[in-house]
């Protein structure tokens, strides 16, 4: 019979990612309203399997790192074995680009559809309504998961991460996958330069657009960003003319952020940026066009040149900083 959730906990040195936190905390309301459990899965050392242990599962399955998982295919064996194993109703995982990737690959093995990016999900009738955007965010779907099993992957910054009252009891699994059965292998990692907010966790994002007319004018949108305590993102043409690297971009091709706070500098409003941070909590619009489109998004707007609007905002924060 089917049991409850299944969720897979990602791990990025020895850092439990905060839509994974966000996941399980999420599957543990659901199974509550339910009355399901909870099974997570970590590759992982103690100390980062007693931190996720906090947030929501029954039972967390912990994996002892080794090469083998550094790559999709290790994961989607690992994740399968579980499936076979414990029979759980639904396989949830956050939308980061490993979730993403992982839960498709997983679904096709068992011949289900994958439903990707959610931005709610409600229990009615006994039953999961999942909500998601579709048409580069002009429209939402709802839909419910047919047959015994099924694959969901949450998008992160939009649903709580709250702690359990118990921690869940750490199971050691001794399952090892087939090398012979995974067939790539991560051969190197270029990290980013370290020392700053992830854009996918931030609660607060400051994005440059056009407006910011040159590479030279990127640092203002960094300056203002980290008196925020936020991260710095960019419009797709802002990194197609080469003034900032991809992984800062916003939107339908880049990435897909929902920070508490989002200020738009500069940037028009195009609806494939807007498919990157509709579902943000409050958007701010900075643009000196009264019509352009940001502003029928924006909770707030300010008409005005930038170059004099954010060396304010950067100096008015910097006061309230100090």
């Amino acid at each position: 019979m089917a049991q409850g959730f299944l969720v897979y906990v990602e791990n990025r040195n020895g850092r439990i990612r905060k839509g994974s936190l966000e996941t399980l905390a999420t599957a543990r309301r659901l199974a509550d309203a339910l009355g399901r459990t909870v099974d997570a899965v970590i590759v992982g050392d103690d100390a980062a399997a007693a931190q996720a242990a906090r947030f929501g599962a029954h039972r967390l399955f912990r994996v002892a790192p080794a090469d083998v998982y550094n790559s999709r295919d290790g994961v989607v064996e690992l994740l399968a074995e579980l499936v076979r194993q414990e029979s759980p109703a639904w396989v949830v995982a956050s939308a980061t680009a490993v979730g993403k990737d992982c839960l498709p690959a997983l679904a096709a093995r068992f011949e289900r559809s994958v439903i990707q990016d959610a931005t709610e999900v409600v229990v009615e009738g006994g039953e999961l309504l999942i909500k998601r955007p579709i048409y580069a965010g002009k429209a939402f779907e709802v839909l419910k998961p047919a047959g015994a099993l099924a694959f969901l992957t949450l998008r992160p910054n939009v649903f709580p991460a709250a702690e359990a009252p118990a921690a869940a009891t750490v199971v050691e699994l001794a399952t090892a996958v087939d090398p012979a059965r995974v067939r790539t292998r991560v051969a190197e990692v270029r990290e980013t330069a370290g020392g700053k907010v992830e854009l996918t966790e931030a609660a607060i994002v400051v994005s440059g657009g056009r407006g910011i007319k040159a590479a030279e004018h990127y640092p203002l949108i960094e300056q203002l960003a980290a008196a925020l305590g936020g991260a710095a993102g960019a419009s797709r043409a802002v990194v197609d003319a080469g003034w900032v690297a991809h992984h800062h971009q916003v939107g339908q091709t880049g990435k897909t952020v929902s920070p508490t706070l989002y200020i738009a500098v500069g940037i028009s409003g195009a609806i494939q940026h807007l498919a990157g941070m509709s579902s943000s909590k409050y958007i701010v619009a900075i643009n000196k066009d009264p019509d352009a489109p940001i502003f029928k998004v924006a909770d707030y707007g300010i008409v005005g040149d930038l170059f004099q609007v954010v060396p304010l905002l950067i100096e008015e924060v910097r006061k309230l900083n100090a």
